[in-house]
């Protein structure tokens, strides 16, 4: 109890000089204050800035600026001639080949997106498609050719693994795709479009390939004459490529006495492999 009514004095003690200090000296009573209640800081407002003056720009900014904007313009019209393309050839070959506007649509965007992809023309694709299948995709030779392309699954079994395997050799998007891979590489391989046809038609190692490249070819003038919106008449001739003949060298007369040996017949093919294409009569659509 001594303790502690000692202590309260103490501390009464020191309360009535501090009382006694603030009321005697302003300046410590004024900071005590501050402290005690601090006033909140007032922050000058900053000057205005004005804004730069614009830098005029180069003359080699306005000339790039100029060029991108040009280049954008140009591919735009570019796309918009590639549309109206693909609408001429897409409608021909709907009526041509009697497929449905919708099902043709979608082989002719993607052949274009194909060729553009792999740096091919389109209608020579188009083409080719024309000549070997009559735009079926289900066409599907006696030999194992097969879609749209009429291309042997088992032999390019190796191009059809980006695309979902052998097995999707009916599908029309994986067809196409295999089949201009195998175009493109004949052709560069034989450094000619008429020699890609001839070893695409599996006549590689024939004298002629039964005309099966004029076939292609005289499809494909059809085709750019379309793509640039001229009038081509749909019912034009067309066939399918005919099987190649060879003819076993003739018998020499002093053997008329053995028996006349029979044609050897051989035929080519409109796959890349050797199938035959059939005579299959195009979908109304797909």
């Amino acid at each position: 109890m001594k303790t502690a009514r000692t202590t309260l004095t103490v501390f009464g003690l020191t309360a009535v000089a501090m009382l006694a200090l603030l009321y005697t000296n302003d300046s410590f009573a004024k900071r005590v204050s501050e402290m005690l209640h601090p006033q909140p800081t007032v922050v000058a407002a900053a000057e205005p800035v004005m804004p730069a003056a614009p830098v005029a720009p180069t003359p080699k900014a306005v000339a790039e600026a100029v060029a991108v904007e040009t280049t954008h313009l140009r591919d735009s019209h570019a796309m918009l001639g590639n549309s109206k393309q693909q609408q001429y050839v897409t409608n021909w070959l709907s009526k041509r080949y009697r497929v449905a506007g919708d099902a043709a649509n979608m082989l002719v965007s993607t052949a274009y997106l194909t060729a553009h992809e792999l740096k091919l023309d389109p209608l020579l694709i188009l083409a080719v498609m024309a000549i070997e299948s009559g735009l079926n995709p289900f066409a599907e030779s006696a030999m194992g050719a097969k879609g749209l392309m009429q291309v042997m699954a088992k032999v390019h079994h190796d191009k059809f693994e980006d695309v979902g395997g052998p097995q999707a050799a009916l599908n029309p998007v994986a067809n196409i795709r295999v089949g201009a891979l195998i175009l493109k590489d004949y052709v560069k391989r034989t450094g000619s479009i008429e020699g890609g046809l001839k070893t695409y038609v599996g006549a590689a190692d024939l004298e002629t390939d039964s005309g099966y490249g004029n076939k292609v070819l005289a499809e494909y003038r059809l085709l750019k004459k379309v793509s640039k919106g001229q009038n081509v008449p749909v019912r034009t001739p067309r066939v399918t490529p005919a099987p190649a003949t060879i003819m076993a060298a003739k018998q020499p007369e002093a053997e008329t006495a053995k028996p006349e040996a029979k044609p050897m017949q051989e035929t080519t093919t409109a796959s890349t492999t050797g199938a035959q294409v059939p005579n299959v009569e195009p979908l109304a659509g797909l």
